[in-house]
């Protein structure tokens, strides 16, 4: 018996081994093309063009960065609301669709996917713009006397973004809800619950764990968004990898753009780690309650 087991554990340790070499070519790819080039980002924050702090210095005490980085995080979060109000009960009524009108319902989700996210953006410019969709219907029905300027502007950047990030609050609701045994749904009902109470206190609580990572991914996101904020932004509206991208390849501030990239990550981190630490517990016991 002893011998068995112990032909039993190699077998299983030489198959382990060679599984363990799968990892060897991502973990490559990540070391040169992400860890690595971080790295050299932090390097340079600190050593460019002198060693020390003063590219942190020159972030917090002086210019615009403070400012561009409290918008930035202000329009992540206003993002992520409302596409939550708008992907929570798209995603309900996917849930509950059934065949022709699940698949036309999921297309629409989908397909925007394939379409690269400078032609939405530019699609966009062509609606607000002074000579646009928007504006004519404005004029043409008397709301206003003249076009109104929303490009540049952070109604249509805000618009444009809510529209690229949508699909990634709806996706993870639809997969948490479908999740969720509909037989509570009955049994609430045969307990005398309505159909709102239900609801309110059965599948929303059980909803929560794809409301907040469907939130997180789409903050997350949108803390790092470039191309429809610079098309449709402008400068009152900057975000921070617009001002990254400026100080880089108009200024040639490469070590105060490595200072504030690395700040933004330095939050960005915290946010996820105080996001983990508030939510753990709760889907911990969500997943012991499945």
């Amino acid at each position: 018996m002893a011998r068995v087991s112990t032909d039993s554990e190699f077998r299983a340790w030489s198959i382990g081994s060679g599984y363990r070499w799968l990892i060897v070519p991502p973990a490559a790819f990540l070391l040169c093309f992400f860890v690595w080039p971080l790295v050299r980002v932090i390097a340079r924050s600190f050593g460019t063009p002198g060693l020390g702090l003063g590219n942190y210095r020159h972030v917090i005490s002086a210019g615009p960065y403070l400012k561009v980085l409290a918008n930035t995080f202000e329009t992540a979060a206003f993002v992520a609301a409302i596409c939550l109000l708008i992907a929570y009960p798209v995603a309900y009524a996917i849930t509950r669709a059934r065949g022709w009108r699940l698949q036309l319902m999921s297309a629409c989700v989908i397909i925007p996917l394939w379409t690269s996210v400078v032609i939405r953006s530019y699609a966009w410019m062509v609606v607000f713009q002074r000579a646009g969709v928007l504006n004519g219907a404005l004029v043409w029905s008397g709301l206003v006397a003249q076009p109104v300027d929303f490009v540049p502007g952070a109604i249509a950047s805000n618009v444009g973004m809510v529209h690229i990030m949508l699909p990634f609050m709806v996706l993870p609701l639809i997969a948490c809800m479908r999740a969720i045994d509909p037989s509570l749904l009955r049994a609430a009902g045969v307990l005398g619950a309505n159909p709102a109470i239900a609801f309110a206190r059965v599948f929303l609580p059980l909803s929560m764990p794809g409301v907040s990572a469907g939130s997180l991914l789409v903050f997350m996101m949108s803390l790092g968004f470039f191309v429809t904020p610079a098309l449709l932004g402008g400068p009152r509206n900057m975000m921070a990898a617009v001002l990254i991208e400026q100080q880089t390849d108009r200024y040639l501030q490469w070590g105060i753009a490595s200072a504030f990239a690395t700040l933004l990550l330095l939050l960005t981190m915290a946010i996820y780690i105080v996001y983990v630490r508030l939510t753990g517990g709760a889907t911990q016991g969500f997943d012991r309650e499945r």
